[in-house]
């Protein structure tokens, strides 16, 4: 004979069952969280990478237009060594705070600054706009992606004083820059009354510098190289 089981065993089940699926569900709906929480850390990265580099290309693109101001010896050693020397015209964290805010977050308060170490280095934290949202897990709702960022500006190049086939030199001592009364004509060499050659001398290719025509200097990035760098 087949014996059957009491109607009573099967209801005791059902408690069980209904447990184990509560259970998986709360499990699934918490590794939900978990991954939308780390989608906000790598958009808070992705924003903080973007920031930082967008700060180091501008403070690249700085230190070129410094160069064609005059050709003066003694500026443009310090500009091609990375070295603003108080001669730039702004902080180039305005450009990390725009890019930012482009990719949905903001920059820290104070979350934006540049060393030497020893090239010119723009560290960059920032925080998501926007929360990971709500969840099973009461921490998400209000949680927003934070993440930091360095760039730095890597000088690739340097002065020497000679043309095309001239071994390289030492670095050329700075001359007295020559001043023009109204109505002259500018001295040899262009403003600065400088008759020299000069190379900028560079990892990828060298540069014959005119004084005389200075917007004829490579572009920023031929002169700079801009990278991540560790935090």
């Amino acid at each position: 004979m087949t014996s059957r089981r009491p109607v009573g065993d099967r209801g005791q089940a059902f408690p069980l069952y209904i447990t184990a699926v509560a259970g998986l569900l709360f499990l699934a709906f918490a590794y939900f969280a978990v991954g939308q929480a780390a989608v906000k850390r790598n958009e808070a990265q992705t924003a903080a990478d973007a920031a930082a580099l967008a700060a180091a290309q501008d403070f690249r693109d700085q230190l070129r237009n410094g160069l064609l101001d005059t050709f003066d010896i003694t500026r443009w050693q310090k500009l091609l060594d990375g070295d603003r020397g108080g001669l730039l015209p702004h902080d180039s964290c305005t450009a990390a705070t725009d890019l930012a805010g482009r990719n949905d977050a903001t920059v820290e308060p104070g979350g934006c600054a540049l060393d030497f170490t020893p090239d010119p280095t723009y560290r960059v934290a920032v925080r998501t706009n926007k929360t990971a949202g709500t969840s099973v897990i009461a921490a998400t709702s209000d949680h927003k992606g934070a993440a930091k960022a360095a760039a730095v500006v890597v000088p690739r190049c340097r002065l020497q004083e000679g043309g095309p086939g001239q071994s390289a030199g030492p670095t050329p001592t700075p001359t007295p820059t020559a001043t023009v009364t109204p109505g002259e004509s500018p001295p040899p060499g262009g403003p600065g009354g400088d008759g020299k050659a000069y190379r900028l001398v560079c990892d990828k290719r060298d540069f014959d510098i005119d004084p005389a025509h200075l917007d004829l200097l490579p572009k920023a990035s031929d002169l700079f190289s801009v990278q991540l760098a560790d935090k």
